[in-house]
């Protein structure tokens, strides 16, 4: 294969890069794992899934897909395939060769670059986004056994330990990252 987007790649590419696997993170709620073995396959825009497969506990999973992750993703999409470095049934985030994933530790490093570049002085990391999903849906007061689904967690005991916050169930779940794009774009958040 030939040489692939990384996060040291072009500026404009690079941003790109690092705002769809972050975005992927937090936006699905993903592990760093599960980002990283993303194939464009997985996304499946019909029934607004991420389908993860082989996920913690080689257990496979469907996890949400938020109208603006998918716009997001489609636009990287587009330009990876118009730089002829995304292959048809290959990796979403492909790695310094085309037929890898991206490495756990290009994510994290892509993570640090991306708190750095937003003056977040705070460690953070891939799992921050996640765990920051988890959390912004509990302020939401979506109801814990849904985050635990979205999550993929197999004990709702390991989502509890995201709830600060008092729980009701919504009948509506609305990414974060939607809420987040509405409010930049001056609209009123879904949800």
């Amino acid at each position: 294969g030939g040489a692939c987007p990384t996060p040291k790649s072009t500026s404009a590419y690079t941003g790109n890069y690092t705002t769809n696997a972050d975005a992927s993170a937090y936006g699905a709620g993903l592990r760093v794992a599960e980002v990283a073995h993303l194939k464009v396959d997985d996304i499946d825009s019909t029934r607004m899934l991420i389908r993860v497969e082989q996920g913690k506990g080689r257990k496979d999973r469907n996890a949400m897909l938020s109208p603006q992750l998918l716009n997001l993703l489609r636009q990287w999409w587009r330009e990876g395939k118009r730089r002829g470095v995304m292959l048809p049934h290959g990796w979403l985030f492909p790695g310094r060769n085309c037929t890898d994933p991206i490495s756990a530790r290009q994510l994290h490093r892509a993570v640090h670059e991306a708190a750095e570049f937003a003056g977040i002085r705070k460690r953070v990391s891939p799992h921050t986004l996640r765990h920051s999903f988890a959390t912004h849906l509990l302020e939401q007061d979506v109801d814990i056994r849904v985050i635990q689904v979205l999550l993929g967690h197999t004990n709702i005991d390991t989502t509890a330990i995201y709830a600060k916050v008092s729980i009701r169930t919504m009948q509506a779940v609305a990414s974060p990252l939607d809420r987040i794009i509405a409010v930049m774009e001056g609209q009123s958040p879904p949800g």
